[in-house]
């Protein structure tokens, strides 16, 4: 067999020669290898048997695929749960605001500053609108809604902390006022001003008022403040003294015994003493006096006042 080869740049010829066994080996190379294949092919179409990668049949793809459809539906029902939570959430959270914007209204306006604070107000908000597919709405609403309960948030925060700090100013300027008895059930046995000295019958001024009261009857602060001095008094037997700022002092004297130390912060109406008749006494009664920027006046300015 001869081959004969074409060059295509020069148009030159070349002739090979093909003995016996070449000639074999080429015919059974271009004969066997289509034969081959379409041998397999065949074997592939009425066998199935599919190698590697065909090895899957149709019935395995669809519920791979199938499968696969769960899961994104799994996927999907859970986030439809995280949504529903979220609203309820939300929706607790602004039931709680509404609790709270009612206290809110009822402090200020029980504190006379409703004109100052309006819980019932909405705080301004703003924003781009977005537009879209329905879920990236609902995902923009729960946005919108949250940054909203945000902003109600802080703006109430604010709101009650400047209230708070109000009241408690309030509280503490009222609770620093001199104001009341300094102790209940008792009588008022001598007054401010001039009298007859119990002991020596000549008329010598009082800087306080008495009042008589059982031994060991509670005698308690008239206004909030920090106890300056207690202890024994060579005339005034036992006593406490209370600095109550804005230049208000008090004194309560010929006590049995004496429930304070210097340097205590005093509340309103804390019981500071005991009745007795300590010092300079003829029986059980609190000796009260009221100095105001470091002059002594009538206490009964003081005593009659109505409480804040």
């Amino acid at each position: 067999m001869k081959i004969i080869i074409v060059s295509k740049d020069h148009g030159q010829t070349r002739s090979i020669n093909l003995g016996g066994w070449t000639r074999v080996l080429l015919s059974v190379c271009l004969l066997g290898i289509p034969t081959a294949i379409g041998a397999w092919g065949y074997g592939w179409l009425v066998t199935g048997e599919r190698p590697g990668f065909f090895d899957t049949k149709p019935t395995e793809w669809k519920n791979l695929l199938s499968g696969e459809a769960t899961e994104e539906a799994i996927d999907e029902r859970a986030t439809k749960a995280q949504l529903a939570a979220l609203t309820s959430k939300i929706a607790e959270l602004q039931a709680r605001l509404t609790r709270l914007d009612v206290l809110g209204e009822k402090l200020a306006t029980s504190a006379k500053l409703e004109g100052e604070f309006d819980f019932s107000q909405v705080p301004a908000v703003g924003g781009l609108s977005v537009s879209g597919s329905s879920a990236l709405q609902s995902e923009t609403d729960f946005l919108v809604a949250l940054k909203n309960l945000s902003s109600k948030l802080d703006s109430q925060e604010q709101q009650l902390s400047t209230l708070d700090a109000l009241l408690a100013n309030r509280s503490l300027l009222q609770d620093t006022v001199v104001a009341g008895f300094p102790v209940k059930n008792a009588f008022l046995s001598s007054r401010f001003g001039y009298r007859q000295d119990p002991f020596t019958a000549k008329t010598s001024f009082h800087s306080g008022m008495d009042f008589t009261a059982r031994a060991g009857s509670e005698i308690q602060s008239v206004a909030a403040g920090v106890v300056n001095w207690a202890g024994r008094h060579p005339e005034y037997g036992n006593m406490v003294e209370i600095n109550h700022g804005f230049g208000f002092v008090t004194r309560y004297a010929h006590n049995q015994s004496n429930l304070v130390k210097a340097g205590d912060v005093i509340k309103k109406g804390q019981v500071v003493a005991l009745v007795g008749s300590t010092g300079r006494s003829t029986g059980n009664h609190v000796h009260f006096e009221v100095y105001k920027n470091g002059r002594v006046v009538d206490p009964s300015t003081y005593v009659r006042r109505h409480n804040p």
